[in-house]
Parts: structure tokens; C-alpha cells; sequence
């Protein structure tokens, strides 16, 4: 039985990953010929020619502005949001308030992105303006804010409700007793929570594609890549790509491990004091 039992999960998470490994194997291939079924050896040219392509440089780097800017604006607004929610009187309105915030995560992406296409092109013909930066940073933090406000609300459900008022009561004004008792017991949330947002927003494309007018990011550069015959630079970038979100990831995890580690150890401690 557990042998049938590795072999499924093996073949599960060989179907999962065989073709990113693939992709991957194949942005080194060596071949002169743009081919994707025969490797002739290992080389580096199509990572050379991915970072000498101005346009792939220019999508880039509208992908990363918008990523930073969206994920530190998402965060700000995101807490701020979280510690409303939380201080709102009675379950009913908190429990309701979450179920409109989480409305946006199940909603379908193609619902959102016409949804805001249409918003924009309202508001840019009010404003006598297109569709471009603008639009997309704005549209960015809307899809990223749910996702910070999910991360921040249950380090503040895990936080003494009484901190902030003793913390007053010794002294401290309310924006002290904010940035020194509430925000370090928050801030593993408000980390987790920001590099969610920008690794959202590196990899959306739905969205993007209703709300970037003709500003390229590198989803939707890679969408017209594929419209023509595919350059192996698109199996190099898909590599990056992969590389930056799986640390992205990893860092995640290791610091959720981190915290719940921490959490647990200062259980132990306050069980061991109490006997």
C-alpha cells in the first residue's frame, strides 16, 4: 500500500513539474535553429540575447515598478484595512466585512479585469487621458490589498487585544503604543503579506492585459511572443521568471515556519511558568 501510495505522488508531482523542468532544460539548448524538440548542448546564448532585447529590458522594467509600488501602496492600505477590520464591534460585522474583502480572491480574473477595463475608460475619458501606468498600478493594488489583509488579520487576532491599551496606560501615546507594541507583533503578517502582493503582481496577466493600454509588462510580452514563431529567449525569461517567484516562496515559508516555531516556544514557556 505505501508503495502505490509514493508512486501516485510521484506521478502527481511528475505531471506538476515535468514541463517547467522542460522549459528549463531547453532555454540552455544550444541549437541555432530555434528548436524546441532537439537539445544540441548546453549554452547560455538565449540568456545572453533575452538581457541584450531593449523591449524584453523596457517590459521588465515596467513589471518590477509596478510590482514595488504595488505591493508597498497594497501593504499600507492592506494593514491599515486589517487593523479596522479587526477593531470593528461585533462578529457579524467583522465576519461580513471579511467575506467583501475575500470577494475579489474567488471572483474569476477575467470578471475583474473588464470590470476595471470599462471603470478606467470611463474615468480616463473623464480625465481626457488612456490607459497605461496609471491604470495598471491602480488595478494592481486592488487585486493585491485582500491578499495583505488575509496575511496581517491573523497576526492581530493572535496579539493580546488588552497590548495596545496597557501600553497607553503606561504612558505611551497612540501612535507610540502603534509603531512599539502593535507593529512588531504584526510585522511577520506585514512582510508575509507584501511579497505576496508582488509576487502577484510580477505574475498576473489576466488583468494586466484589460487595464495596461499599450504599456508591456513581461506577461503580457511573452502573451505576443507567442502569437509568432517562439524564440527560446521565451523558455530563458520563463526561467527567471520561475527562479525569482520560487525564492519569492521560499522565503515565505521559511519565515510562516519561523513565526509558528516562535509561537510555539513561547506557549511552552507560558505553560512551563504557569506550573
Amino acid at each position: 500500500m505505501k508503495f502505490v501510495s509514493k508512486l501516485y505522488t510521484t506521478l502527481i508531482y511528475l505531471f506538476l513539474y515535468a514541463p517547467i523542468f522542460v522549459l528549463i532544460l531547453f532555454s540552455f539548448n544550444n541549437s541555432s535553429t530555434m528548436s524546441r524538440s532537439v537539445f544540441s548542448g548546453f549554452s547560455l546564448r538565449w540568456y545572453r540575447q533575452l538581457f541584450e532585447d531593449r523591449l524584453i529590458l523596457v517590459a521588465l522594467r515596467n513589471t518590477l515598478l509596478i510590482a514595488v509600488l504595488a505591493a508597498v501602496v497594497s501593504t499600507v492600505l492592506g494593514t491599515i484595512g486589517a487593523i479596522g477590520i479587526n477593531s470593528l464591534k461585533g462578529k457579524w460585522a467583522r465576519r461580513t466585512a471579511m467575506n467583501i474583502t475575500n470577494l475579489p480572491m474567488v471572483n474569476p480574473e477575467i470578471v475583474t479585469g473588464v470590470s476595471m477595463m470599462l471603470l478606467f475608460v470611463i474615468a480616463m475619458r473623464m480625465l481626457n487621458t488612456d490607459l497605461g501606468m496609471g491604470s495598471l498600478m491602480i488595478a494592481h493594488i486592488t487585486f493585491c490589498l485582500p491578499y495583505v489583509i488575509m496575511s496581517v488579520r491573523p497576526k492581530l487576532l493572535q496579539m493580546d487585544a488588552h497590548l495596545y491599551e496597557a501600553a497607553q496606560d503606561l504612558g505611551c501615546t497612540p501612535v507610540q503604543a502603534f509603531f512599539k507594541v502593535v507593529l512588531p507583533q504584526i510585522l511577520p503578517g506585514i512582510i508575509t503579506g507584501a511579497i505576496m502582493a508582488f509576487t502577484l503582481s510580477i505574475d498576473d496577466f489576466v488583468i494586466s492585459y484589460f487595464t495596461s493600454g499599450t504599456t508591456q509588462t513581461l506577461p503580457i510580452y511573452i502573451y505576443s511572443m507567442t502569437r509568432k514563431r517562439i524564440s527560446p529567449e521565451i523558455n530563458a525569461l520563463s526561467t527567471v521568471l520561475f527562479a525569482v517567484i520560487l525564492a519569492l516562496l521560499f522565503i515565505v515559508n521559511v519565515r510562516q515556519s519561523g513565526s509558528s516555531a516562535k509561537t510555539a516556544r513561547l506557549q511552552d514557556a507560558a505553560e512551563e511558568g504557569e506550573v
